[in-house]
């Protein structure tokens, strides 16, 4: 496939800038692989490089895809937004699910995450060879594990149909790899993210923080477990190990008994520059405005948050907001679930907040996302402000940790799901399926988890969901048409096999159901 061919050339320059302590670095740009890798030194460099992709929110000349507002655009949580119908049109796309094969948006997030399945391959390959202890060997290799499960659990929960590639590609003739199954990307994942587990460590000191620990590891595979029994009833084959609901349930007790995390006292607290790589963050990845980023042509190198830029509400002349772009504005039906839950506060930013002068974009609701947005708080101190928004994104929260615990039947499954309501004042509800899917949307209302959470729940709760028809707040501004969503069954959810590289394939994919 020519695409990872792109991908094995681009890569050979190692762009690793990021903005916390050890992914502290500066760029190589005279170094290409033939000559790289001989000492530890090299071995860590190239480690960043792939952490480096976990903050690629966009693909140069392709399109902005921060995995944030993809997902939220494309659950019932949020609509498209942007300035106007053909600012966001790719978003529009997605959002009403009339998504064509030649989506930018999914191209580009097909495209960084096989960026940052090459580099974890092509470390993997390359640590034995390095001088290093074979402690460091054994971490690092844990970690690029780590981050190729990451990658993989990315791409086969929005594409389900992938290229399964563990090894970089040499050969001209291997270029064109074809499409496994869904349940041999599940098992890899499973297979990296128990070795990876096996080995990290449990604690990251603070002159290592952003490295990620054997509880991120137990925590994704949770979250994969869970998405990929709903989605085809099968257990995950770790190799030595079957990873089914006992084991993963296992792995999430004995982080909770290890006492290394816990819920922040205050829900208002979890998204302040104060609570990053807090108690209560299993799995961060940073952003921020280190180095201080300029350029429009190649907006990746930057470390800002774009989500955050991209959903932060059109105002100037605001002592606390700063010209967002007002893509995926919130529903009212989010905003109707939250109305008597104290997490509404710190989820939604509401027009009448706002001071300046508020530009109204495509499919105005009056609803912008307090979590990812353009206030004061994260405004970089330097370079172009759009590029430089310093909101890390929390990927796996302890909240999480406990619901994931209580759906996969633990016996403290009632109490670790009153935890969580009572870190906000709500009393106790009964556990059942019913009212775990409701407090997971509203605990983690527009950071990205929604849409998965309904679409593995199968195509009838999928209609039900996120089918939107005659819903309208009082601040909506626009035909009510273009605020109308209509799920598509036929595609379960899944995004299309980009079409280019369904072209570059030469016969070897098949198109997702659907498209």
């Amino acid at each position: 496939m020519k695409s990872i061919k792109y991908i094995i050339v681009f890569t050979a320059l190692f762009l690793v800038s990021c903005s916390e302590s050890f992914l502290d670095k500066q760029p190589l740009d005279q170094v290409v692989s033939s000559n790289f890798y001989q000492t530890e030194n090299d071995a860590m460099e190239a480690l960043i490089a792939v952490y480096d992709v976990l903050g690629y929110q966009s693909t140069p000349g392709i399109s902005w895809a921060p995995l944030i507002t993809v997902a939220d655009a494309l659950s019932d949580d949020a609509f498209a937004g942007g300035s106007d119908a053909n600012d966001g049109q790719g978003f529009d796309e997605l959002n009403t699910f009339n998504i064509p094969t030649t989506n930018a948006i999914v191209h580009s997030t097909w495209l960084k995450d096989y960026t940052g399945i090459y580099r974890a391959n092509l470390f993997l390959e390359i640590i034995g060879g390095i001088e290093a202890s074979d402690e460091f060997k054994a971490r690092t290799s844990a970690e690029a594990k780590f981050l190729r499960a990451y990658f993989y659990f990315d791409l086969v929960r929005f594409f389900e149909n992938i290229p399964l590639i563990t090894k970089t590609l040499s050969n001209p003739e291997d270029y064109s790899q074809p499409q496994a199954s869904p349940q041999a990307v599940y098992n890899q994942i499973a297979a990296d993210l128990v070795d990876a587990y096996n080995v990290l460590p449990a604690d990251i000191p603070p002159n290592e923080t952003g490295r990620v620990s054997k509880w991120a590891a137990a925590s994704l595979l949770a979250r994969a477990y869970l998405f990929s029994n709903d989605m085809y009833g099968t257990e995950m084959d770790a190799g030595s190990v079957t990873v089914d609901r006992a084991k993963a349930l296992s792995y999430l007790e004995e982080l909770i008994s290890s006492n290394t995390h816990a819920l922040l006292e205050n829900y208002s607290d979890i998204f302040r520059l104060a609570s990053e790589f807090s108690s209560e963050s299993v799995f961060e990845i940073p952003h921020g405005d280190n180095p201080a980023w300029w350029d429009w042509g190649y907006v990746r190198g930057g470390e800002g948050n774009l989500a955050a830029q991209m959903q932060g509400p059109r105002v100037t002349g605001s002592d606390n907001w700063n010209r967002g772009w007002s893509f995926a504005p919130v529903s009212e039906d989010l905003v109707a679930a939250l109305a008597n839950d104290p997490r509404l506060e710190s989820t939604i930013l509401m027009e009448g907040e706002l001071d300046g002068n508020l530009v109204k974009g495509y499919q105005h609701t009056g609803y912008y996302s307090k979590k990812y947005s353009s206030d004061a708080e994260h405004w970089g101190d330097d370079g172009q402000f759009e590029h430089n928004r310093t909101c890390n994104f929390r990927v796996i929260r302890y909240s999480d940790v406990l619901l994931m615990a209580a759906e996969l039947g633990s016996s403290n499954g009632q109490d670790y799901f009153d935890q969580v309501r009572a870190r906000v004042g709500l009393s106790s509800l009964p556990l059942s399926d019913d009212n775990l899917r409701k407090e997971r949307r509203l605990e983690f209302a527009l950071e990205g988890l929604r849409y998965f959470d309904v679409i593995r729940k199968g195509t009838n709760y999928a209609s039900q969901e996120l089918t939107e028809s005659g819903i309208r707040g009082s601040n909506y501004e626009g035909d009510q048409i273009i605020f109308d969503v209509q799920f598509n069954p036929a595609t379960r959810g899944f995004l299309p096999i980009p079409q280019r590289e369904f072209d570059l394939s030469a016969g070897v994919f098949s198109q997702n159901d659907g498209y």
